[in-house]
């Protein structure tokens, strides 16, 4: 049995949370399937399954803001992963931001507290 074949997979993909190393700060939520993390322990770049796309998401591949990948966790029902990564550029979010949770909820309203660092129009060049 492979180490593969220990994660479970619900509808070929499992949840992984993207912390970054050093401040063990959670950057991202996305998913991947089994190729896509053959492909992270392959390369030591985080590789994820885009479902809006529905194909391979190597992280960083129009940015530039990969993310080296560090450890690799499976938790204890198997069913999740933990990356630490280190970001390369500082932002893990396609907004810009250094992470995705930049909205914290405040008496009943999503309230964004995390600056733009860089703006998206100039990170991708769509044509």
């Amino acid at each position: 049995m492979s180490w593969l074949d220990e994660v479970s997979w619900a509808d070929g993909l499992v949840p992984v949370i993207a912390q970054e190393l050093g401040t063990g700060k959670v950057l991202m939520f996305a998913f991947m399937n089994r190729e896509a993390l053959q492909l992270t322990v392959d390369t030591g770049h985080a590789v994820y399954w885009s479902r809006s796309r529905n194909r391979l998401w190597h992280k960083g591949e129009e940015s530039g803001h990969v993310q080296k990948v560090h450890e690799i966790r499976l938790d204890c029902d198997e069913d999740v992963l933990l990356i630490t990564v280190e970001q390369v550029g500082g932002i893990a979010c396609h907004t810009g931001r250094h992470n995705c949770f930049f909205r914290k909820l405040e008496n009943d309203e999503w309230v964004t507290d995390q600056p733009v660092l860089k703006n998206p129009e100039d990170i991708y060049h769509h044509e």
